[in-house]
């Protein structure tokens, strides 16, 4: 008899084989479900609470499957495919895990029969190329020439996206404020130039795009009233400089022989401060932010001087109002003048406002304008954060669009083109590979079908009228979800960027082969005997 041979340690948890593959493929599956009736403009939203208790409405996606905390290995990936489609393009989230998970289905019989899976993978990567290829090829390239015409594209795209979101009642407002707030950024288009600040209370409508920066008012001392609130053209120094008396080290120590000596050491901290303080006037500065406190003593000072003044100013807010303003964030006041122009920056008015319940300091008509902050209200704060979100996947597609100007018509339109195109090539080829490819192509249906089922509608006799669409040659043909029917979605400006599909397939692929691709799992025990280094540490004489 031979002997045993013991590799793993004990308690491994390993399996292996067909059933470790369909048990990934049904372990996908069951995330898929998760997030299946939240696709398209009739989704429905999902409540998540976490372990804190914070409740989230969303129908995004790839949030939804963040806050789920997918432990299962495999599953897990479309988790990641989900977070790097909202990364990448914003938008199309459900699409790629619904795509992916349908794939892992419409494989599963082959894989059962005994195929081998790098035969179906093979196929699979086949049929991507086409498909990508197939996008590019009837993609429709919108003229940049023309701003007027160019917006208008700009604004379609936009409401497409937030058209499946919860303010899709108020789409065409929305749309607007993203495609100004993206088109007054400059050719990189940072997404981080673009702030949203959130304030409960008041209608969806009088939420505002401000063309420069607006920040909440800072915690302020007493003689904050007392500043000035408006200025025309004011200069603004922007500092991480301090300006405050700061208390003494506990265990500082200083051996004194008199009284006087004691006066001379206050009188000492004082005067840098006051010395700090007449610099910032004499340079004729109007306005002081600072990524410090700014203490009482320089706010009563700045007050009796018609200067504004606010401290602890948040980092990002202080280099969007740099970037807007110009000027230079500085760390000392040795060297201002009033021939430090360059330091300072300018806006044409600055005023601080009421919204809601909170105030608001605005700079606009700022000369380097390449910044915009959205403000945005509504009743409840789960509300207003799916706002945020809402619009952080339309702008997101919005700047996508500006720099791919190819678009497609949405709706399940191109993935019922997709579809067709597949099955035809499929016909075309002998062997194994004719069955995976017709089968990744019926894998593109689930789109279309789903946007029926989730509306309510009888999807086969949905599907059943795109296919004759579709045979007659009518690509843009997809699911008219207002009336029940199917209609041309190019001319209903139902539009997305073609780099989204291209995106959400070529993922949704690479997930499906990279979970056929795992004959194995192997798990190892956490060892509860075993103590850390850390423990060890601890314990040691």
């Amino acid at each position: 008899m031979k002997p045993m041979i013991v590799i793993l340690k004990d308690g491994t948890d390993s399996s292996q084989g067909k059933p470790q593959v369909l048990s990934n493929i049904s372990a996908c599956q069951a995330v898929a479900e998760a997030i299946r009736t939240t696709l398209g403009p009739r989704g429905m939203d999902k409540l998540i609470v976490d372990k804190r208790g914070k409740a989230t409405i969303s129908n995004d996606g790839a949030t939804i499957l963040k806050l789920l905390e997918v432990v299962h290995p495999a599953a897990r990936t479309l988790v990641d495919i989900a977070k790097s489609q909202d990364a990448e393009v914003g938008d199309g989230t459900t699409s790629v895990v619904l795509l992916a998970a349908e794939i892992l289905k419409s494989t599963r019989t082959f894989i059962e029969d005994g195929m081998h899976p790098t035969i179906v993978i093979r196929a699979v990567r086949k049929a991507t190329a086409l498909a990508t290829e197939k996008i590019r090829e009837i993609s429709i390239n919108v003229k940049k020439d023309d701003a007027k015409e160019q917006k208008l594209l700009l604004e379609k795209c936009a409401r497409t996206t937030l058209n499946s979101k919860l303010i899709a009642r108020q789409r065409e407002f929305f749309a607007k404020m993203v495609v100004d707030a993206v088109l007054m950024l400059d050719d990189l288009l940072p997404l981080n130039m673009i702030g949203i600040k959130k304030v409960t209370g008041g209608s969806l409508e009088e939420s505002r795009l401000v063309a420069g920066v607006a920040f909440k008012k800072t915690f302020s001392y007493a003689g904050f009233e007392m500043q000035q609130k408006k200025y025309s053209n004011p200069k603004i120094a922007l500092l991480n400089i301090e300006l405050e008396l700061k208390a003494e080290r506990d265990n500082a120590e200083l051996r004194l022989d008199n009284v006087a000596e004691y006066q001379k050491i206050v009188d000492a901290e004082w005067t840098i401060l006051y010395d700090k303080l007449e610099k910032l006037h004499r340079a004729g500065v109007n306005v002081v932010l600072s990524k410090l406190p700014i203490g009482d003593v320089a706010t009563q000072y700045f007050a009796d001087r018609e200067m504004f003044c606010a401290g602890r100013v948040q980092d990002d807010d202080l280099k969007r109002t740099q970037k807007a303003c110009g000027g230079a964030i500085v760390t000392t006041v040795e060297n201002l003048d009033e021939k430090s122009h360059q330091i300072f920056g300018t806006c044409d008015l600055f005023e601080e406002i009421q919204i809601g319940s909170e105030r608001y300091n605005f700079f606009t008509g700022c000369p380097r304008a390449k910044t915009a902050t959205m403000i945005l209200r509504g009743g409840a704060e789960q509300f207003i954060d799916e706002v945020e979100r809402s619009l952080h996947d339309a702008i997101m597609i919005v700047r996508r669009a500006v720099k791919n100007d190819a678009i497609v018509a949405g709706g399940g339109a191109i993935e019922m083109a997709l579809s067709r195109t597949l099955r035809e090539y499929s016909r075309t080829v002998a062997g194994k590979e004719q069955m995976i490819i017709a089968a990744y192509a019926k894998a593109f249906e689930i789109i279309p079908r789903q946007l029926c089922e989730n509306a309510g509608f009888d999807a086969t006799n949905i599907l059943n009228k795109l296919r004759q669409k579709h045979a007659e040659d009518n690509i843009w043909f997809g699911v008219d979800v207002t009336h029940e029917d199917v209609s041309d979605n190019y001319t209903s400006a139902v539009w997305e960027p073609a780099i989204v599909k291209i995106n959400a397939i070529t993922a949704a692929s690479e997930a499906a082969c990279l979970i056929l691709s795992i004959d194995e799992t192997v798990k190892v025990p956490k060892s509860s005997s075993e103590i850390s280094n850390a423990a060890k540490a601890m314990n040691m004489d």
